[in-house]
């Protein structure tokens, strides 16, 4: 347990500091002991929380087939959003708040009941959600140069940074969420383009797997939460003096810059 006390110090202090640190995954017996990185990662987020920042929502990562394949996994991760992490859409993000930052397009599904049944379906899913958003995810890495394996990653929040969520409340029966085409843009360049299959066929099957994944940790997905379900394309680049924005379909844009 020190050993996982001391890994979640040296990550939160690495984000304080904005200094990365050598991948963490050297410190455990084996390099895929998930179940420690996401200790790891609830003693970060706890150590958040003592600073005032409130929970808002979950983010689900590694929804891509190939970005699996290239970690070793068979399954996607999740990490937790808090207050801190939004920006307004059309709004600037100080650069200072970021580390090796990157861009991505992505629905945000919000909450309006509970997802706490034992037998949890895609309708199930569907009927909790009350709207979606486009929405821009912001990830960034605490560990050097983006050397991360499972554990880094999971350890490290899902290698969450920010996301901006678009104005526009989208009811699930105006989208087709799995031919859904996305694309974004750097500095007026288009610099990726995808569709919603890219997210394990169907971003609501990113959501299905989290629910079910929440509710056998004991931590069920709750009314008012939002959900960022996974990208829907690669992610860019990104630094100081770019202005990123990001449409899906016929859907009103949603954009910011940083500073």
């Amino acid at each position: 347990m020190k050993e996982i006390e001391k890994i979640a110090d040296q990550l939160y202090t690495a984000e304080i500091n904005k200094t990365p640190i050598p991948p963490i995954r050297t410190a455990f017996e084996g390099e895929k002991d998930i179940k420690a990185a996401y200790k790891i990662q609830k003693l970060i987020t706890l150590k958040k929380q003592d600073k005032g920042e409130k929970l808002i929502g979950k983010k689900i990562g590694l929804t891509s087939l190939a970005v699996q394949e290239q970690l070793g996994v068979d399954e996607p991760d999740f990490g937790i959003l808090t207050s801190k992490m939004q920006i307004k859409n059309h709004g600037k993000l100080d650069s200072n708040q970021l580390m090796q930052p990157k861009a991505e397009t992505e629905w945000a599904f919000i909450l309006k009941t509970d997802l706490n049944d034992d037998e949890i379906t895609i309708e199930k899913v569907k009927d909790a959600i009350d709207f979606a958003k486009v929405a821009i995810e912001i990830v960034g890495s605490r560990i050097e140069n983006w050397n991360i394996k499972i554990t880094d990653t999971v350890a490290d929040n899902a290698s969450g940074s920010h996301f901006v969520l678009g104005s526009e409340k989208i009811s699930l029966t105006d989208i087709d969420l799995e031919h859904c085409q996305m694309q974004l843009f750097k500095n007026g360049e288009l610099v990726s383009e995808g569709s919603g299959k890219a997210c394990m066929g169907n971003p609501l099957n990113a959501v299905l797997w989290l629910a079910k994944t929440m509710q056998k940790n004991g931590q069920p997905l709750k009314a008012g939460e939002i959900i960022l379900s996974g990208a829907l394309g690669p992610m860019v680049n990104i630094a100081k003096g770019d202005k990123i924005l990001t449409q899906i379909d016929g859907f009103e844009e949603v954009k910011f810059e940083i500073i």
